[in-house]
């Protein structure tokens, strides 16, 4: 409990960071939680022609759009899936011919890397079983992008109903990650990209791509200030550079504009 409580905790400094200071032309760019590891190493090569960097803000996709809905000053929102940013959009609070669909993604289940036991997706009663007293840490399944996805496979390969009882559910995908990293559960439900991340993490089985809705993450400039700079931003995430650090972290790279 000490130690979700002190994720919790991070999470609340991610969001944090939006009221600090920084200089008049940085844009802040909040981004779902999943895509701190590339974003961290992108936003670090990025300059604005006005020398402008980018402050990097992350949580679940809920939680910055919530913020931003509340007028949290935010230049560039990326989600990890469309209905968030579709939230925005139908609130007039982005810049609507700035979107794009940048990223894609797989879904994997995860087990701490010390582990040997091995889930058939296949079997219902394998993956309770090898829960035994655990439980299965995902993200939270009614709000957060990677708990909708993970709810989704699982009620389409037959395992929702011998886990919904064992869930262990969080604010964010890398909270979710966390739990298995420190093995306070023995399974959890992430994205692809986020084991890659975690070597405390193995990847146990992949859930099959038909299994749950396509993993999109929407890119845009958010209504207001910065627009030029925050455009510009947008661009460089959809060059060369950008897009082998994508890939070198797990994702797919999309870079098409959504209508």
């Amino acid at each position: 409990m000490k130690t979700m409580m002190s994720m919790l905790c991070v999470t609340g400094l991610w969001l944090g960071l939006w009221g600090q200071p920084a200089l008049a032309s940085d844009i802040k760019v909040f981004a779902a939680a999943s895509l701190k590891t590339a974003m961290d190493e992108i936003a670090a090569t990025w300059r604005g022609a006005d020398g402008s960097t980018a402050v990097m803000v992350y949580a679940g996709s809920p939680a910055l759009a919530k913020q931003i809905i509340e007028g949290a000053p935010a230049d560039v929102f990326i989600s990890a899936d469309l209905a968030w940013m579709d939230e925005l959009d139908g609130r007039g609070l982005i810049v609507k011919s700035t979107r794009r669909n940048l990223l894609g993604n797989t879904l994997v289940l995860v087990a701490p890397s010390s582990s040997t036991a091995t889930a058939d997706l296949a079997n219902p009663s394998d993956l309770r079983r090898l829960l035994a007293d655990g439980r299965l840490s995902v993200a939270d399944v009614e709000a957060v992008p990677a708990g909708r996805y993970a709810k989704a496979a699982l009620e389409s390969l037959g395992l929702w109903d011998s886990v919904r009882d064992r869930l262990a559910q969080t604010q964010n995908v890398r909270l979710a990650l966390a739990f298995v990293a420190r093995g306070e559960a023995p399974l959890g439900v992430v994205y692809g990209s986020d084991a890659i991340a975690e070597p405390k993490v193995r990847v146990d089985a992949v859930f099959p791509a038909t299994s749950h809705p396509p993993i999109i993450y929407p890119a845009a400039a958010v209504a207001g200030a910065h627009e030029d700079i925050s455009q510009s931003f947008l661009s460089f995430l959809s060059t060369p550079e950008s897009a082998a650090i994508f890939v070198k972290n797990g994702f797919t790279t999309l870079g098409t504009t959504s209508p």
